[in-house]
């Protein structure tokens, strides 16, 4: 076991949980703790460590040549301060949303501090939408759910066209770069010009728990994308409850180096708002899990040592190969780590035995390897793993202030259990969505969230939940027998390692489970016949562990195609969305059950 964190009870929460069961089979789960006092609003955070400790780090990026650019906890409040004049100064649509439209940047940060801080609402959406396709219609289509009385974006030949072609009136432009060559458009930098006079601080005062803070886009693998209300109660008590369990930000402040998108809640709430709550530090990672741009990942974690490192899967999928390779990196990577966070999707067992093993190389013994689990709708957080877990699976027990419900699924009877939250950290509902809201809670006001979940051990609660999958990606085969999606996809993707990077079970309706296999950059050094016969005693082998047809996946195709972000195949954060993958390949499907020479059987 490591030491550090986990041999100090003052730095960790114990791990304890209370069980109220229902005649029904439900049972609820919370914890002994009650949830303490936490900010009226996320702009008290930054004035408060602007007061505390104003020379203090608070940001930075690296710039175009190389160099980084830097800002100081006093800085980021009074460059704030100077935006958020400036947009009361532009009498902006009133209730209408800031929108931001780039990557990460310290422009996007401080233009999005600046519209919380006097009451604005922000919502950032997925760059996907504008840099990596000619076809603006999802954009355009955002745009008018969303309705913003600002459209900002970091540069306007990147930008500009997906903006210039959408119908936003009364919408005001801003840009960082470029802004002189669109028509009516604002430079960014001019914003910063305005003294920030008593007008920004009445409206920071009329700021209540209850004003909208963020609106957040839901991944729209259902459908068309949701726009989830994040108020300030919520994501302000979330980092409180957070902070109950993981004691150690009291004293420890963080030091991430984080590309997680600041459109989704892991990165953008989670892991921004850990920084802002505690007076840490944030490095922008312009890196991404992708080939081509984790070299940039790596570089920035070779000069900045990190204390938590937050990541999804794929990320630490593709970051390994480099710590494996650089002895040098990896102690720089480990030299004050304290924590590898990993969410957003489940961890193979595979990955997680590489990361340890090579803690143990580096630095004698094992890293403190943990995970959450939530939701955009509930800012993220509702479970946390505050303590050693010996193997990927578990993710955690309610934290303070939250209820997890355990709810039977009808007509499973493998015993499936959907969970259902509820808590101060829940939102209010989707804009301009009632009808949308009302389905999304139970009788109960529990929102439903659409994952399952069990106890890793009936007898003793507090061991831990372990995540079961998504409800609505189980299917059946035409033997009547349920597939359960998300715990098969885990284990065939460790079974397949290092050669699958991920994988997409199939066998709906069908006599057998399938998978198509997206190759990992390991898989292409091999030759097609080695990478299938591979594959097949993978397959093999999982099948002599026995399970059942429901637990055997007897036939494989290696896809030859990457996932798809432009067709939502693959997500910002880098996992894959079953469904969409099986809507667009359905073909390679067919193709899978039918037979033929590309397929590899066990």
């Amino acid at each position: 076991m490591a030491g550090d964190l986990l041999d100090d009870a003052q730095s960790l929460a114990p791990p304890r949980t209370v069980r109220v069961g229902f005649d029904d089979g439900s049972f609820v789960l919370r914890s002994p703790e009650p949830l303490r006092p936490y900010a009226r609003c996320i702009g008290e955070w930054l004035e408060h460590w602007a007061r505390e400790t104003p020379e203090a780090p608070a940001f930075a990026e690296r710039g175009v040549d190389g160099g980084w650019r830097r800002l100081s906890w006093a800085q980021t409040r009074e460059q704030v301060g100077r935006l958020a004049q400036s947009l009361l100064g532009l009498r902006l649509k009133p209730q209408a949303p800031v929108v931001i439209l780039s990557d990460n940047a310290l422009d996007h940060l401080l233009l999005m501090l600046a519209a919380m801080h006097v009451g604005r609402a922000v919502c950032t959406v997925s760059s996907a939408y504008c840099r990596l396709t000619r076809d603006h219609t999802k954009i355009h289509g955002i745009l008018n759910m969303l309705g913003p009385a600002l459209v900002y974006a970091s540069d306007a030949e990147v930008y500009g066209p997906a903006i210039a072609s959408a119908a936003l009136p009364g919408a005001v432009t801003v840009f960082s770069r470029g802004a002189e060559g669109f028509p009516g458009a604002l430079a960014f930098d001019g914003l910063l010009r305005s003294a920030e006079g008593p007008a920004v601080r009445a409206a920071f005062d009329a700021i209540t728990p209850d004003t909208h803070a963020k609106y957040l886009l839901t991944s729209g693998s259902t459908g068309h994308p949701k726009v989830v209300i994040n108020t300030h109660r919520m994501l302000c008590a979330n980092q409180q409850m957070i902070a109950q369990v993981w004691r150690f930000l009291a004293h420890e402040k963080p030091v991430l180096v984080d590309w997680l998108p600041w459109s989704h809640t892991f990165g953008g709430n989670h892991n921004l708002n850990m920084v802002l709550r505690n007076g840490g530090e944030l490095v922008v990672d312009e890196g991404r899990p992708a080939p081509g741009l984790i070299e940039k990942s790596v570089a920035n974690l070779a000069e900045v040592r990190p204390t938590i490192y937050f990541n999804v899967p794929r990320g630490l999928d593709m970051l390994l190969p480099f710590l494996e390779a650089d002895e040098a990196l990896a102690r720089r990577f480990f030299e004050r780590l304290r924590v590898v966070f990993y969410a957003g999707a489940a961890l193979p067992q595979a990955t997680w035995d590489r990361l340890q093993a090579l803690a143990r190389r580096i630095r004698g013994r094992e890293v403190w390897l943990t995970t959450s689990w939530g939701s955009t709708e509930t800012s993220p957080a509702v479970t946390s793993a505050h303590w050693w877990l010996e193997r990927a699976g578990v993710i955690g027990l309610p934290i303070p202030g939250t209820e997890l419900k355990f709810v039977p699924v009808p007509g499973d009877p493998g015993g499936k259990l959907e969970m259902r939250v509820r808590g101060v950290n829940v939102f209010p509902g989707y804009r301009d969505a009632p009808e949308l809201t009302a389905q999304a809670f139970d009788a109960e006001g529990y929102y439903c969230i659409g994952d399952a979940g069990r106890l890793a051990d009936e007898a003793r609660p507090e061991l831990g939940v372990v995540f079961d999958g998504r409800v609505a990606e189980d299917f059946k085969l035409s033997t009547g027998t349920w597939v359960s999606v998300g715990t098969l996809r885990v284990r065939v993707v460790s079974a397949l390692a290092p050669f699958a990077q991920d994988v997409v079970i199939t066998g709906h309706d069908r006599d057998e489970v399938g998978v198509l296999v997206f190759p990992s950059p390991a898989a292409a050094a091999l030759a097609p016949g080695e990478l299938a016969a591979r594959i097949a005693d993978a397959l093999r082998a999982l099948k002599a562990e026995g399970g059942g047809s429901s637990q055997v996946p007897v036939r494989a195709l290696v896809l030859a195609e990457p996932p798809s972000a432009d067709a939502g195949e693959i997500t910002d954060k880098g996992y894959i969305n079953q469904r969409a993958v099986l809507l667009r390949r359905a073909e390679l499907v067919q193709r899978l059950h039918a037979g033929g020479a590309e397929v590899i059987r066990a």
